[in-house]
């Protein structure tokens, strides 16, 4: 049962404690392109990330969305994972994420900020200034994940 009614009933945390690991886990099923992320894996992930958001209900403890970024803290930011459980979307909690995302203070010299986000969210990045228009260039993959070679 969906317990926020809205986005001040999530606080949002920093880190991923390792005993919170299978929450974030569980919330990674969620998502088609993070369902098969095991445990072992997001260790390592976590590790590799620069910056962490996580988003916990008050009541329930339970994560209830996530992001994390890797960055040079100079002229690049990669916000990666933005992910709020689908049962929890529309109560705004994935804009207090971006949010703590694109004003965190270690963001604050970056140049340019970028992601990856399929067609339908388009807009709602495009409330930070996020857009589509990046002159000539491409995104590029080379991956052995078939889930992000198809079209979603």
């Amino acid at each position: 049962m969906n317990s926020v009614s809205d986005a001040a009933d999530v606080a949002l945390e920093p880190v991923v404690s390792p005993e919170r690991l299978p929450d974030l886990v569980e919330l990674f099923s969620s998502q088609w392109w993070t369902s098969d992320r095991a445990a072992k894996d997001v260790i390592r992930m976590l590790a590799g990330s620069d910056i962490v958001v996580a988003a916990v209900d008050r009541t329930s403890h339970r994560f209830v969305g996530f992001a994390r970024v890797i960055t040079d803290f100079t002229y690049v930011a990669l916000i990666l994972d933005v992910i709020v459980e689908p049962e929890f979307q529309g109560c705004g909690i994935g804009a207090r994420i971006m949010e703590s995302v694109v004003t965190h203070p270690g963001l604050a010299g970056v140049r340019s900020l970028e992601l990856i986000c399929q067609p339908d969210v388009v807009g709602f990045y495009g409330r930070w200034g996020f857009t589509e228009q990046v002159g000539n260039c491409r995104l590029m993959r080379r991956t052995t994940d078939v889930r992000l070679a198809s079209s979603q």
